[in-house]
């Protein structure tokens, strides 16, 4: 028995793979999208997870279903077995998440109700990043406050890092333990993380996904002050400034243009907005990697993944230039090669290799849940 059905679930959608744990090979995959909608034709996720058993079939050799989870706060370091206690941890932690952690519960509720007879495990964004120290997630506010209220920096895209800092490891051909990687995880999400060891000493996003990098539509790190002014001087209401720093801001906010390809088009056809914006969200990411060299007190690797970062070479190669003094430098013809291979595009013998590394969240989670069941 050796397959791991990999759920995601959205507010209106549901993402799913079927994972094949004896060749890391995605068996079936699909997405489900629109759901519950006026005109959609499937109304709630146990009707979509219906629809998707449907073209399942019989898995002779499932072993379990793995979830992916947003939020886990600080209760969760790891992958957990599906309670009715883990399940109203998390609908508990919805009050961090509220857009992510009540879709992922529905979907969980409605593949348990569909796949009673196997266990069903959930993998937590956050997970990754509970090994950082006290220092690096404790917020300078009041004590008492941010106990009650659970207020720290919790770190996401963790599924992702762990896999890609494990795969760099391989890659550069040295045990996990002995090698620190910077990872750039570029998307419409976006977040950095230094990893030593394997584990995660610091990373960008924190009480939730809105701090770190300039993003899609994310404004990234922000005085805390700019809320305060924004209420007092045009009157802003909380609702209004949580519309505005997590869905108008970023490259949105900057360009009118949240996709990156867009923005990118423009800057090189002449459009001083978009050509600002490049420069911020490249300020932004070297901001990071400097002070990441620093935490991890030297550097064996730099990973480019996830949506820009595998496929978007001339960011790659401005994210990282002038940056040759840190050992850190990209070798134009490896860069420029279309590959959808984990591969080395830092110059022969660089002081730091700098790599692109297709991340792969489903094949992690089921990973993950296999390990754990084991």
């Amino acid at each position: 028995m050796s397959s791991v059905f990999v759920v995601n679930s959205g507010s209106s959608s549901l993402k799913y793979q079927l994972i094949d744990l004896r060749t890391g090979a995605s068996r079936l995959s699909g997405l489900i999208e629109r759901i519950g909608e006026p005109d959609s034709f499937i109304s709630d996720h146990s009707e979509a997870m219906n629809v998707v058993l449907a073209k399942l079939g019989v898995v002779d050799d499932l072993i379990a279903v793995g979830h992916r989870v947003v939020h886990g706060g600080s209760e969760f370091d790891g992958p957990t077995l599906v309670t009715a206690e883990v399940e109203r941890e998390i609908e508990a932690l919805s009050r961090l998440a509220p857009l992510h952690n009540p879709a992922n519960l529905l979907g969980i509720r409605a593949a348990k109700k569909a796949l009673p007879h196997v266990p069903h495990v959930v993998v937590f964004d956050t997970a990754f990043h509970q090994t950082m120290s006290p220092a690096a997630y404790t917020y300078a506010i009041d004590k008492d406050i941010a106990r009650e209220y659970k207020v720290r920096r919790y770190g996401f895209h963790g599924t992702s890092h762990k896999y890609v800092s494990e795969q760099a490891a391989v890659l550069l051909g040295k045990p996990l333990g002995a090698v620190r990687t910077i990872v750039l995880h570029l998307g419409n999400g976006a977040s950095v993380a230094a990893i030593d060891g394997g584990r995660s000493v610091d990373t960008s996003m924190g009480l939730t996904p809105l701090q770190g990098l300039v993003m899609g539509t994310r404004s990234g790190d922000l005085d805390p002050a700019v809320l305060i002014h924004l209420n007092r001087a045009a009157g802003m209401s909380i609702a209004e400034l949580d519309v505005l720093l997590n869905k108008q801001s970023g490259l949105l906010g900057l360009t009118g243009m949240g996709d990156m390809r867009d923005v990118q088009d423009a800057a090189i056809n002449g459009n001083e907005e978009a050509e600002l914006a490049l420069q911020v969200w490249r300020h932004r990411i070297r901001h990071y990697i400097g002070a990441y060299y620093a935490q991890l007190g030297g550097l064996d690797a730099v990973v480019f993944t996830a949506g820009i970062g595998e496929n978007n070479a001339l960011l790659r190669r401005r994210a990282l230039a002038g940056l040759e003094h840190l050992g850190i430098q990209i070798d134009n013809d490896r860069n420029e090669l279309a590959s959808r291979a984990a591969r080395v595009i830092s110059p022969a013998g660089a002081q730091v290799t700098v790599m692109v590394i297709p991340t792969n969240e489903e094949l992690e989670i089921a990973r993950q849940v296999e390990s754990l069941l084991a």
